[in-house]
């Protein structure tokens, strides 16, 4: 019965055997077809890939490790609901079809056609949609993907629709001029979990310019990081309650700044032991306010004059610290949350010379030039002028877009918002629902950002996106619509058959309910993370249908990502359904670690260091790869991957147990063996016949608290050492026994199958 058994250990084509038989017998569907009545139901959700763009390594240790909880709580009788999905809308399938077509930017966009741009963007969406299918198929990723969610969908878009209508007879979303990050290649304004994720730290020049006082031959030193913004400056901030200090210079200037920071600041001027400054006064922050100077471009004189405010002179505010710098800080109120929060306090005029694509405008000597380029011929233009102190390098992190990887600007723009910050305490609340695996990332990085969660910005200036649902009469009233019935209702121009995507839903009006005016759609879509956050409910098209069996399975038991999630797509998640439901739609998280070379560098085609994950399945193997990320250290922490560090996982674990079976095959052939006509004679069992039932006893239950647990690392150590003491203890030692010892087969036989039962994890 066994001589079909292959002894090799040719894993890869055996591996294709398997992904064969289960095709052909359909052992997925039936792994998650309903089990016996009242059999308890296993929920997760899929953190939804985007198609358009290639899977990689760190892919498969995501599917690997979403794939292991619910085939093991399948093994144990429970009915498994996991429904694949596919991330369609956003930037980066805009981005993808602007390089097809060879066009850039939202003017050509424009010039091109809004409709063919958007076919061409869901035609895109499903570039790489067969490589992911074939790494998911390959690896063995059980889940629904012949009836996924897709985000573009009218169903899942009209379940968002009524999730934002939700907000809106909240309160919650309201339109603001405020200071947003905004990327001016893509023309959109970004939310702030967005911003977190494309942090840099850059090497940069800093300014410390000498501002003219008007009234006096004295300078006020102040400092910024931004040299691009000093063509839009009005105003100089000191702290008005540290010290300050009007100095005479060993440079020959007499200059007002910080006492704190003068040695810092003018220390390196002096020479041959003179004194660096001489101290002429001093005085509280409070008592320089109201000092004019200045202007450094005559283009915020004038803007200041046609606003009829008052410009360049000093005010006070106490987010002005000590710790570097000068303790005297520019202000433009128009690229700077603190900047803009000065303004509004001063009543300082907005000057903003800086157009949608991030170049300065005509009214600056700098016109066309994109604002970082700006930084050196900024510096350039002062120093010719004696006005720049100096322009030290500094070191920072300087967010840039998490898609297109341009620098982003703090920008004024109008955008929309959904009041998060409203719900800060409920947020938290949520947090503290969730088992987090590591658990630091409930007080630490999850925990944090929450603490100081700010409103969401929702809306983007793009095209491929789901249409914000806010439609505006010309006598101020605005509408937030629910649903396509809705939309319908007050409608007498939408299409039975409406498409909710731009620019279809811009031509639908609907009737005023104030003025029984005409009211148009807004033009913004909203941010992507608000689709894959939506998920849970949108993916069974809920409350429209399938209400119940959202209601029944929601919250859902488990979910897992990478830890760049933490604040994207774990974020949206929580916030979405806090403000719906009042609760986290998820019960435990395991954080996953980033995955590095062999040498901890994370990996990135600049280095040259990607592993193709294909290299790996198609000459070790999938099972090879799963049981690497399994053992080599807690899903949480960096993988550090090699073909070196897979093939200790083949010869440790998979490499033995496998000739382990190959042994035991051999002999059962020799003697036709049939372990189904044997019972086992508990009184003829020797000491380690006892101890190896022992053993795997122990094995089982301990493996079923730690998987209970989602400890799956030291499940996978605890059956590695188990197969490795089977191997060289067990086998080793028994074999004088096998043969023609039928009992010890029938042992030997029950303990490889129980063994087999723990294959979940491979």
């Amino acid at each position: 019965m066994y001589n079909k058994v292959s002894k090799d250990l040719n894993f890869v084509d055996r591996e294709k055997q398997v992904l064969e038989f289960w095709k052909n017998n359909d052992i997925y569907k039936k792994s998650i077809a309903p089990k016996a009545d009242g059999a308890p139901t296993f929920t997760l959700y899929d953190g939804p890939p985007t198609a358009n763009g290639k899977p990689h390594i760190g892919h498969i240790k995501t599917r690997v490790i979403k794939d292991v909880i619910p085939r093991y709580h399948a093994m144990k009788g429970e009915t498994i609901v996991f429904k694949a999905g596919w991330d369609t809308h956003g930037l980066p399938v805009e981005l993808e079809v602007e390089k097809a077509l060879g066009i850039n930017g939202k003017p050509q966009i424009e010039g091109y056609g809004v409709e063919p741009f958007i076919k061409k963007c869901k035609e895109s969406v499903w570039t790489y949609k067969d490589q992911w299918e074939h790494m998911s198929d390959r690896v063995g990723f059980w889940a629904d993907m012949e009836n996924p969610y897709v985000t573009y969908d009218n169903n899942y878009i009209e379940s968002e629709w009524w999730a934002l209508k939700q907000m809106w007879d909240q309160g919650l979303i309201y339109k603001g001029h405020k200071i947003v990050p905004y990327c001016p290649r893509c023309g959109t304004a970004l939310s702030s979990h967005e911003v977190a994720q494309g942090y840099k730290t850059v090497k940069e020049r800093s300014a410390v310019v000498r501002f003219k006082c008007v009234d006096e031959d004295a300078y006020i030193l102040a400092w910024t990081t931004t040299p691009w913004t000093l063509p839009s400056n009005v105003a100089l901030c000191l702290n008005p309650n540290d010290e300050y200090s009007k100095v005479k210079a060993c440079d020959g200037y007499t200059y007002y700044m910080a006492t704190a920071l003068l040695d810092s600041v003018l220390g390196g001027l002096a020479k041959d032991g003179e004194k660096a400054y001489e101290i002429l006064e001093s005085y509280k922050g409070s008592d320089l306010k109201g000092k004019s100077y200045v202007a450094l471009y005559e283009g915020t004189a004038k803007e200041a004059a046609n606003q009829k405010k008052k410009a360049h002179y000093t005010v006070c505010d106490e987010y002005v610290t000590m710790e570097d710098g000068t303790g005297i800080v520019h202000i433009a109120p128009a690229f700077g949350e603190d900047d803009a929060r000065v303004g509004r306090d001063n009543d300082l005029p907005m000057v903003q010379f800086v157009d949608t694509r991030g170049n300065l405008t005509e009214e600056t000597p700098f016109a066309g030039m994109f604002v970082k380029d700006a930084d050196p011929e900024v510096l350039k233009d002062l120093d010719s002028r004696g006005l720049l102190f100096s322009a030290p390098k500094f070191e920072h992190e300087y967010p840039f877009c998490w898609r297109c990887d341009t620098p982003l600007i703090y920008f004024a723009r109008s955008t929309w918002f959904i009041a998060m910050s409203k719900k800060r305490d409920e947020l938290l609340k949520s947090n503290n629902m969730v088992n987090w695996m590591p658990e630091t990332i409930r007080d630490g990085r999850m925990g944090d950002f929450l603490r100081n969660v700010i409103d969401w910005g929702i809306s983007r200036e793009r095209y491929w996106g789901t249409p914000l649902p806010v439609w505006e009469c010309e006598c101020g009233e605005r509408h937030c619509i629910g649903s396509i019935e809705e939309l319908k209702s007050m409608s007498d121009d939408c299409p039975d058959d409406i498409e909710l995507h731009k620019p279809y839903v811009d031509n639908v009006h609907i009737k005023c309910p104030k003025c029984g005016g005409q009211m148009k759609r807004v033009t913004e879509v909203i941010d992507c993370w608000f689709d894959s956050g939506s998920m849970p409910f949108a993916q069974y098209h809920y409350p429209f249908e399938n209400k119940e069996f959202f209601e029944i399975h929601y919250p859902c038991n488990f979910i897992s990502e990478g830890i760049d999630q933490t604040r994207g797509w774990f974020y949206s998640l929580i916030a979405i359904s806090t403000v719906l439901f009042g609760r986290s739609p998820f019960e435990n998280c395991i954080v996953m670690g980033i995955v590095q070379d062999k040498d901890g560098i994370k990996m990135s085609k600049h280095l040259g260091n990607v592993v193709d994950p294909w290299d790996v399945l198609d000459s070790q193997g999938a099972d090879a790869a799963r049981w690497y990320f399994y053992t080599a250290n807690q899903p949480w922490l960096p993988s550090r991957f090699s073909k070196e560090a897979v093939n200790e996982g083949i010869k440790k674990f998979i490499g033995t147990f496998w000739n382990t079976y190959a042994f035991y095959v051999m002999y059962a052939d020799i003697d036709n063996f049939d372990p189904t006509k044997h019972t086992l004679d508990k009184a003829s069992l020797g000491a380690m016949d006892r101890w190896v039932l022992s053993r795997l006893n122990t094995l089982v239950k301990v493996v079923n608290e730690k998987m209970d647990a989602y400890d799956i690392s030291q499940s996978a150590r605890l059956i590695q050492d188990f197969t490795e003491e089977l191997s060289n203890w067990y086998v080793r030692r028994c074999r004088d026994r096998y043969w023609g010892a039928e009992e010890t087969f029938s042992l030997f036989s029950t303990t490889l199958q129980d063994s087999a039962l723990l294959s979940f994890l491979s």
